[in-house]
């Protein structure tokens, strides 16, 4: 296996780190935290600041011993790691190295003693008879990160009385307790730091001075009180999570659950297990589903990632722990306006529903399963994300094709035929993450992952035609044109498809040029110093023009600018005007003898 090794200097990330962490990361010296990456990851996003990150971790001695591994292969109990970088405790090395990684990466760090577990004041224990003060390599698998959202909390407070110093009361007692959300200004600044220390239950009498007396819904500005001390009593407090961060899709803890979040929430294709009532945000609040009722008693059951419910749905689920309760209301656009409709839900409506996560069974692992099991675990994920692809949800298809291709990195087939039954169906599956790519509008990426197919066979004719036609989409013709005719020369039975593509293309262009001919008359037979407009034809609506030039895979801006000195050039060094729209517009320049044009 092909190891790319390489020493990096660690750049600080993009908020100003505290004073303590920048003491901490100061420990990393050259030399002491070395990166080598065993395999490439997919994308080009990497997990910053507050992602949770979920990964295995397999730490070795320098000759090559296991000391620690969380892969049951290795002893392990088998279930990864879950951490929120820049909230939970982390050695150093992996505190600064982990932020490297792409999903899907596995990389092996060489660290020094004083970056693990050695380092003083290790906010992380170190595992029984470990050795500590040994160099270690640490080879980390990234499996999955994503954004932790933003949580707030409910607090519904009991206030007895507030007055000042001196005993005038300020606020009587409430008859009813008083529910305000944190960090919302709702009370007195001094008063909800101090709520913020308390438990459920506990009672309190606090003092705020007059430059913490904020105004609030609870009480506004007092004058000329230098401190009002508040008795009050919290009767509750509940957990929020805005999951979108824009205020839409808001989830309520109900009932705490088992374990720590978000360690022990589900992974992506856990088979879920939970009771919910689903009900309209009208002012009855409508119940039209409920798993107690609707469902004989028994409690949905879904594997997570395949569609199954609405993704507002699944993406609450998957924040919660076993045994919680939760309450969510989820806006239209996640819950079942791009879903199976109920006939009593309209469109455009707000859900409420409240689930409870009954309990999760994590997914398969493939570890000790013989080749044949493997190849058989791995068409069940791919039919499944054929029947995503048919559906339209082709993200999700995606992500189920790229993790068979992750854990077909661990297959090492035992002969010929084994080997050729594996190539075929990794071909397969790149090509099929290609098709999405490109029903995504990311036709770029579906050229790059084409190539992986090519690179290992020049003469693939399924990668050729799906490399084709993203070349054609992206509006690269020329490169297009060559994929299509290799087909043809290298069997001759792709040739109905090759032809039907050429004349596809050929269409292409000649829209293009139609519309290049449309779009830029008269630009050049204005008077000596006028500068033309690009302008519309009459009748012609701005929509169907902009429609057209989504053939390249760009949208025009409407107008064409002119540079200082009215020069428009189109040579390559300075892509200018039409080379900038269409990719093929030089070449259409060319062919109308307007290869570089001056306005006097």
């Amino acid at each position: 296996m092909a190891v790319e090794a390489e020493q990096r200097e660690y750049a600080p990330k993009s908020k100003k780190p505290s004073e303590e962490e920048e003491k901490r990361r100061k420990k990393v010296t050259p030399g002491s935290l070395m990166k080598a990456v065993v395999r490439h990851g997919g994308g080009d996003e990497k997990p910053v600041d507050k992602d949770q990150v979920i990964y295995h971790c397999t730490i070795r001695t320098l000759e090559g011993v296991i000391v620690h591994c969380t892969k049951s292969e290795h002893g392990g109990k088998g279930y990864p790691i879950r951490q929120v970088l820049g909230k939970s405790n982390m050695i150093l090395g992996l505190s600064e190295g982990i932020p490297t990684m792409l999903k899907g990466e596995v990389a092996l760090f060489k660290m020094k003693p004083e970056i693990h577990y050695a380092e003083d004041d290790c906010p992380v224990r170190a595992p029984e008879d470990f050795p500590v003060d040994d160099e270690l390599h640490f080879e980390i698998e990234m499996l999955e990160f994503s954004k932790a959202k933003a949580r707030m909390r409910v607090h519904i407070l009991h206030l007895i009385v507030a007055k000042a110093v001196s005993g005038k009361v300020i606020l009587p007692q409430k008859a009813e307790p008083y529910c305000f959300t944190f960090g919302k200004s709702e009370v007195p600044k001094g008063l909800e730091m101090a709520v913020g220390t308390m438990t459920r239950g506990e009672k309190a009498v606090i003092f705020v001075s007059h430059s913490y007396l904020t105004g609030s819904p609870l009480m506004p500005m007092v004058e000329g009180v230098e401190e009002v001390e508040f008795e009050v009593e919290l009767v509750h407090f509940v957990q929020v999570r805005d999951v979108l961060g824009d205020g839409r899709l808001i989830k309520r803890r109900v009932l705490d659950g088992r374990g720590e979040f978000p360690m022990d929430c589900p992974l992506h294709d856990s088979l879920l297990r939970v009771h919910y009532k689903a009900m309209l945000l009208d002012e009855e609040e409508t119940i039209f589903y409920d798993t107690k009722v609707d469902n004989h008693g028994e409690p949905l059951e879904f594997s997570s990632g395949e569609g199954l419910v609405p993704e507002g749905l699944e993406m609450c689920i998957r924040l919660m722990l076993p045994g919680e309760v939760a309450v969510v209301t989820c806006p239209p656009d996640y819950a079942y306006d791009k879903f199976e409709r109920p006939a009593e839900v309209p469109e455009g409506a707000y859900v409420k529903w409240e689930i409870e996560l009954l309990g999760f069974e994590m997914p398969k692992d493939w570890t000790g399963l013989n080749f044949q099991s493997i190849m058989e675990e791995a068409d069940k994920i791919k039919n499944t994300g054929n029947r995503l692809f048919k559906e339209g949800k082709y993200e999700l298809a995606k992500a189920k094709y790229e993790k068979v291709l992750r854990e077909y990195n661990h297959v090492n087939p035992q002969d010929d035929e084994q080997g050729k039954i594996f190539l075929n169906s990794r071909n397969s599956l790149h090509l099929n993450v290609a098709a999405c790519l490109q029903k995504m509008g990311e036709y770029r990426k579906s050229i790059d992952v084409c190539n992986k197919v090519l690179d290992a066979n020049p003469v693939h004719v399924k990668a050729l035609y799906r490399r084709g036609t993203s070349y054609m989409l992206v509006g690269d013709f020329d490169e297009a044109r060559k994929d299509f005719n290799k087909m043809i020369s290298i069997d001759k039975s792709s040739e109905p498809d090759a032809n039907a593509a050429l004349l596809k293309l050929k269409q292409k262009e000649q829209e293009i040029e139609k519309m290049a001919r449309k779009q830029f008359k008269g630009l050049f037979d204005r008077k000596p110093g006028e500068i033309s407009e690009v302008e519309t034809e009459p009748g012609e609506s701005q929509a169907s023009i902009e429609q057209n030039q989504e053939v390249g895979g760009l949208r025009q801006r409407k107008g064409a600018q002119v540079g200082r000195g009215g020069t428009l050039d189109f040579e390559e060094k300075k892509r200018g005007l039409f080379a900038g729209l269409w990719p093929s517009g030089r070449r259409i320049f060319t062919a109308l003898g307007l290869n570089k044009c001056t306005i006097l």
